[in-house]
């Protein structure tokens, strides 16, 4: 029985052309999509699952009460890590602390890298799971020693087993190479992994860090932990909470600081603290939305199905009579048609397995993912199938369900008739495909101009031209006249400066400043970052009050230049002037700038301080326009080597860094857009043959119009109307779901754009348009054709 089903069900398809390349191109594009995201959300919910001891490992956070709100944060005092280890053993396995992730110059004799490492103590490599291709991971006990993974590896050495070669980390910790392990995966915290040096080696050649061990001030350190077996996270950081608050007095006491453990369960999805509550994530929020689409992607898919089946049951009809007549049971048209749409769904399945294959790499682009399909896991063959087979009976269950209720006597008699009310739920389909597709126009719309308004917003500098470089060598300071006034004969260089603070970032706050009339109580974390004299006109930045500093003046040492928001946080009505008191020091401001975007484009600006003080760790230099970017960094290079010569030059522009911190929403923005313009796609391919199907069924209703001299333009306009109006309720209904998403979405961002209502306009009038460029060409063809063929039968 069932292999009769499956040749009537590929007979059907043979005859059907073009409704069956509608139906397995449009339900192959809808699993298309609905597989990428689904791939998309499994490598998001797989996240650090790599790692064997997944649900057992854990990070020590802590939260602290600042100025009446609780802030969360990851940074601890070295000593904590040594009271966990020694007076809760029986709680943890492994206590491991960690520097943060940085980068670090790698010298290989005239090989040089910058990479992304950690220092770490030896008992990660047990905790974490890290697949050794060289050497042993025991080999960090060495404190001269380092861990490469292998991408890095394969960069100093090639594919030769390079235990026993020796690095120099920032040119001058001499190191030995240990070991080599297999690239942490994508999908994991710890992907930028590059190497692994031993946190003793780090307290050695920091003296700073050798005189934290018993101060509890001084957090720096990140600390991983790995329950042992039968320990629960929520008792074991009961236990611990007040492990810091028992070993702090004064402010630090004041803030009562409360230690407890977040799960690497958390760390992805649930990474956001809000008032010391862990909340959920912008990243779980994005799968959910994806998620959704991806739903509705298919859901369109499946409309086109069952409106496409239920359009064409005229025709099928008597067939349903006659087997119906013959004895054939409800069940059975039920199966026959089931089949059908299952062997469409397979045959879809396959056509979107290569569109998937195919669009990937393009995928991972915009998503920032390494995603592969994963051809040799019978899981993904199990699902995939099942996956394929439920779309084909979700799409097939309204038209199984329809065509076989017909009755065999009515249709045989000739005076079966699918009446008015029979078309309503295929307009109802229609109307949900298009409220989709016009919901995901106006999202991506508005996240457009949400990017572009974040672009747009006032930076308070100049970036063009401008160039920062990272500098690790302790050298720069006792250089910097030197490679300064090196640089500007060069004629490459129009002016250069230096900091101890990026100018895309905050590295540094400070809430110890004091000022008249200050609230007592008030305790406002500053940006704090140290410049030197030569700042302010190399980056361009704009006064609204004051002077900058200047050598001329010795007093500058002691002064501040501060922005707006500062300003505006101490509330002074006559800054320039005003004592600020810093500790047992006094500094005076001395001028006032516009605010500068260092941040988040999005967010309010940091109320900040500028001072003459501090290593400078970043050289800004701005390049002389009359000169193109590779020769003037050639120039500078050429410099900077012979001044610096064991030092790694990578060279950022400050526009793209800028532009970078739009990456997320620029993410959305595209694949909303990738989606919406799929959804219309599909909506569109429907509308199609949906029109084709009304044109030939109204063929000798347009010929007798004809005859009696309606209009081609007559013609379109009827054939046309029902379909516009569909769009219209379609456009209405999605009007507030869109505004009400949107606007939510838009309440995550301080700095933000309008709902304007051009946008749900355009969206509107685009959508009408799209609607009769689609049908227009059935309609126009249908109002082209010659009557007398179409009425010669009557």
């Amino acid at each position: 029985m069932i292999r009769n089903y499956l040749k009537i069900a590929w007979r059907n398809l043979i005859k059907n052309k073009v409704s069956s390349f509608i139906n397995i191109g449009g339900l192959a594009v809808g699993m298309a999509v609905a597989m990428l995201i689904g791939l998309w959300i499994w490598d998001e919910l797989s996240f650090n699952k790599y790692h064997q001891n997944y649900d057992r490992i854990a990070q020590i956070m802590v939260n602290a009460n600042y100025t009446g709100e609780v802030y969360t944060i990851n940074s601890n005092p070295l000593p904590m890590g040594y009271e966990l280890r020694s007076a809760y053993a029986a709680d943890f396995k492994y206590v491991v602390m960690s520097t943060g992730a940085e980068q670090h110059n790698l010298v290989l004799k005239d090989k040089s890298f910058t990479e992304t490492g950690r220092y770490m103590e030896p008992d990660v490599t047990q905790m974490l799971t890290l697949r050794m291709l060289y050497g042993s991971a025991s080999g960090l006990t060495d404190q001269n020693s380092i861990l490469l993974d292998q991408s890095l590896s394969k960069k100093l050495f090639g594919d030769a087993d390079p235990v026993g070669q020796v690095l120099k980390i920032d040119n001058k910790l001499n190191v030995k190479v240990t070991g080599v392990y297999e690239d942490v995966p994508n999908n994991s915290d710890f992907k930028d992994l590059g190497f692994i040096a031993p946190f003793d080696l780090y307290l050695a050649s920091n003296p700073w860090a050798k005189d934290a061990r018993n101060n509890w001030k001084n957090q720096f350190v990140q600390i991983y932990t790995q329950l042992n077996q039968g320990k629960d996270f929520s008792q074991v950081s009961a236990q611990i909470k007040d492990i810091k608050l028992r070993n702090v007095s004064g402010d630090q006491a004041a803030r009562k600081p409360v230690v407890f453990l977040q799960p690497m369960s958390k760390w992805h999805l649930y990474s956001t603290f809000k008032n010391g509550v862990n909340i959920t994530s912008e990243q779980l929020k994005f799968i959910w939305f994806y998620g959704i689409i991806g739903v509705f992607v298919l859901l369109l898919a499946c409309i086109n199905f069952m409106n496409l089946s239920t359009a064409r049951s005229e025709k099928r009809s008597k067939e349903v009579g006659i087997r119906k007549a013959i004895g054939s049971l409800r069940q059975q048209l039920i199966g026959q048609f089931f089949s059908e749409s299952i062997l469409i769904a397979l045959v879809a399945f396959v056509v979107a397995l290569a569109l998937v294959q195919y669009s990937l790499p393009f995928f991972n682009q915009i998503a920032d993912k390494k995603i592969a399909i994963l051809w040799a896991n019978p899981l993904f063959w199990c699902s995939g199938i099942a996956f394929a087979m439920l779309t084909g009976i979700l799409a097939g269950i309204y038209p199984a369900l329809y065509l076989s209720s017909f009755d065999p006597v009515t249709v045989l008699k000739g005076t079966f008739g699918i009446g008015r009310l029979a078309a309503l739920p295929r307009k109802a389909m229609v109307v949900v495909q298009f409220t989709v597709s016009i919901t995901l126009i106006i999202g991506t719309i508005v996240v457009y101009r949400q990017v572009q308004h974040g672009q747009d917003r006032p930076v308070g500098y100049s970036r063009e031209g401008l160039v920062s470089l990272s500098i690790s060598s302790s050298e720069l300071k006792s250089k910097y006249n030197v490679i300064s006034t090196e640089l500007k004969n060069t004629g490459a260089v129009t002016s250069i400066a230096a900091s101890a603070n990026p100018l895309t970032s905050i590295w540094s706050t400070d809430n110890q400043f004091e000022w008249p009339g200050k609230d007592p109580s008030l305790k406002v974390d500053f940006g704090a970052i140290a410049v030197n004299y030569d700042y302010g006109k190399t980056i361009g930045w704009q006064f609204t009050d004051g002077r900058d500093f200047s050598s001329a003046f010795p007093s500058d040492s002691g002064g501040y230049v501060i922005n707006q928001a500062a300003v505006k946080q101490m509330g002074l009505q006559h800054p320039v002037g005003t004592v600020i008191k810093h500790g047992d020091k006094y500094f005076r401001i001395i001028g006032v700038i516009n605010d500068m975007v260092m941040e988040s484009p999005f967010a309010q600006t940091t109320p900040s301080f500028f001072f003459l003080q501090g290593d400078p760790s970043f050289l800004l230099i701005r390049i002389n326009p009359k000169l193109s970017e590779h020769n003037a960094l050639t120039k500078i290079s050429r410099v900077l080597k012979n001044l610096l010569p064991n030092e790694t030059l990578d060279y950022k522009f400050v526009d793209e860094t800028y532009s970078a911190k739009f990456a997320a929403e620029e993410r959305i923005g595209k694949l909303s857009g990738g989606f919406a313009v799929l959804a219309i796609f599909i909506s569109c391919l429907g509308l199609f043959a949906m029109a084709a199907y009304v044109a030939e069924r109204r063929i000798k209703e347009i010929g007798v119009r004809k005859v009696l001299g309606a209009t081609v333009f007559n013609l379109w306009g009827m054939l046309s109307g029902d379909f516009v109006v569909l769009v219209l309720i379609s456009f209405l209904v999605a009007i507030p779901v869109a505004y009400y998403g949107m606007h939510s979405w838009l309440q995550n961002y301080t700095y933000r754009t309008e709902l304007s209502w051009w946008i749900f306009a355009v969206t509107g009038i685009g959508s009408i348009l799209i609607t009769l460029l689609t049908v227009s060409y059935q309609t126009i063809r249908a109002a082209f054709a010659n009557p007398v063929k179409s009425l010669k039968t009557e």
